[in-house]
């Protein structure tokens, strides 16, 4: 089989150091317009914010990020990418919710309540949130549990009741929450769970169902105290358009991410990757490992980086947030966001995130002494496995994976029953989409009903939930082999590329 890899101060000084900070290139507003596809239903403590938003579907979702001036940053804006969201083809596909980041409000009223800004939302963040219903997609708000946001505008740190009530007086469906500024409060799980429960408790008390994403960049191991409050968790400091360097400003390796001091941000692709490893058990349904937003689009990396990078971040159950600019949105990009085979992984029932088999380092580095080889599997519903052939080295090379390895977890040594089996092997980007049409879709003259078009099928929501039939390219890609039992699944995968490969017993029936 031949598979390509795809690859403060006084308010007068705290107002001139936020103009600064807000028009700044780097922190100014932040839009994310964020999708998932779950409708999360209950775990086991019974609040109303778990009973209505945990489940089996992961927060997958789609993101947008635009570097905005405050002075240009308005409601307009977030309604013209939530229309773009439903125009491309994206609400199609499950993404439904449109989350505003940092810089909205101005401050707080007499009476303690965070007001919108008025310049940036004259007719107020509840008409902005209606208009987003109307267009059949769900919206969501940015704080920090802390003084201040990070853009030092007012965090909900003491705040949590009043906050989470006027919220949900606005109508948001999500929260992100930040931690910045958090006066010292962390050090320990215990110190940052209370902090983090108390918003959790706030939003349950308002009686609507918010999803609830902690922001925390990893400290204190949230995935050991977020899973009864949260339906995601940040395990790393910030993430960026970079495939594999070391930077200053992410100092933690790998060695001592699961007690990071100094998380940091301008973390590699790379660095987060083998720092999320170590836990994958962590998550469980409705409350999942966030490995931080989507960099693809945002360039800095090659199409094989990116496919990748999305590849392993769906994988892994990781909320896949989107953060490139809408209105700037390439065919390429958009083709590797819109594989329905790659989002049934993210989104398959069994909710089961793969292990790292193995890793070897490679003598082939990169520009920055970077090089090695990894195998991710695990199971996927109706006894499929999926298997990722990792290549982080610096040249192409074929990649093999035994059975044996392939299903270690299921039994160690070949003891497996699976290792017996007949397999079918489906490249799950074979029939990606084609630039062509993907720019037809950007400009508006594509011409009849798109094959990626889940609504058409049912809805996102009921096509990944349900078996993937064998013959449908769209869910599963395209059939490039099978191995025998004992055998071994062997890809051609390309420099900083991956193999992503769904098996299938060979006697497996479609179920009708």
């Amino acid at each position: 089989m031949h598979i390509s890899g795809y690859k403060i101060p006084s308010n007068q000084g705290q107002a001139i150091w936020r103009n600064i900070y807000c028009n700044c290139q780097l922190l100014l507003l932040w839009l994310r317009v964020t999708v998932f596809l779950q409708t999360l239903s209950s775990l086991h403590n019974g609040a109303l914010f778990t009973a209505a938003l945990r489940g089996a579907l992961r927060p997958q979702g789609f993101c947008i990020e635009q570097w905005l001036s405050s002075n240009t940053a308005d409601g307009m804006v977030i309604l013209d990418a939530a229309e773009r969201i439903v125009s491309l083809g994206f609400k199609d596909l499950g993404y439904e919710y449109v989350v505003l980041d940092d810089c909205w409000s101005a401050g707080r009223n007499s009476s303690g309540y965070l007001i919108a800004d008025s310049e940036k939302f004259p007719n107020g963040i509840a008409h902005l949130a209606d208009k987003v219903h109307e267009l059949g997609l769900k919206i969501g708000i940015y704080s920090s549990a802390g003084r201040w946001t990070c853009a030092r505008y007012e965090g909900s740190l003491g705040y949590e009741e009043k906050d989470a009530a006027l919220w949900a007086s606005w109508g948001i469906d999500y929260l992100k929450y930040d931690n910045c500024y958090n006066e010292g409060e962390e050090g320990t799980p215990k110190l940052s769970f209370d902090r983090y429960n108390a918003m959790f408790k706030a939003l349950n008390a308002t009686g609507r169902p918010m999803l609830y994403s902690l922001c925390n960049w990893g400290v204190d191991g949230p995935w050991n105290f977020a899973p009864t409050i949260a339906n995601s968790w940040r395990t790393t400091g910030d993430l960026s358009n970079v495939w594999d360097r070391d930077d200053v400003n992410c100092p933690c390796s790998e060695l001592d991410g699961l007690d990071c001091k100094t998380p940091g941000y301008k973390c590699s692709i790379m660095n987060v990757l083998n720092k999320a490893v170590y836990y994958p058990s962590k998550a469980i349904p409705g409350a999942w490992n966030d490995l931080d937003m989507l960099q693809v689009g945002n360039g800095g990396l090659t199409d094989d980086e990116s496919i990748a990078h999305m590849s392993l971040w769906a994988a892994l159950k990781s909320p896949l947030l989107m953060t490139n600019v809408m209105t700037k949105i390439d065919p390429p990009t958009l083709s590797i966001l819109q594989n329905p085979a790659v989002l049934a992984v993210s989104q398959d029932p069994l909710a089961s995130t793969p292990v790292r088999q193995w890793r070897y380092f490679v003598d082939d580095v990169d520009e920055n002494g970077k090089g090695e080889i990894q195998m991710y599997s695990g199971p996927l519903s109706g006894g499929d496995q999926l298997v990722l052939l990792l290549n982080a080295g610096s040249k192409a090379r074929e990649m093999n994976a035994t059975l044996v390895d392939i299903f270690w977890e299921s039994g160690a040594k070949g003891t497996a029953k699976q290792v017996k089996q007949h397999w079918d092997v489906y490249d799950l980007w074979a029939n990606r989409m084609s630039n062509e049409d993907a720019a037809a879709i950007i400009n508006g003259t594509f011409t009849g009903p798109s094959p990626y078009n889940l609504t058409a099928m049912g809805g996102a929501h009921e096509v990944y939930s349900r078996p993937l039939p064998s013959n449908s390219k769209v869910l599963m890609g395209s059939k490039v082999g099978s191995v025998q039992p004992s055998g071994t699944v062997t890809a051609y995968v390309r420099p900083h590329g991956v193999a992503m490969l769904r098996l299938r017993a060979t006697d497996k029936k479609d179920e009708l």
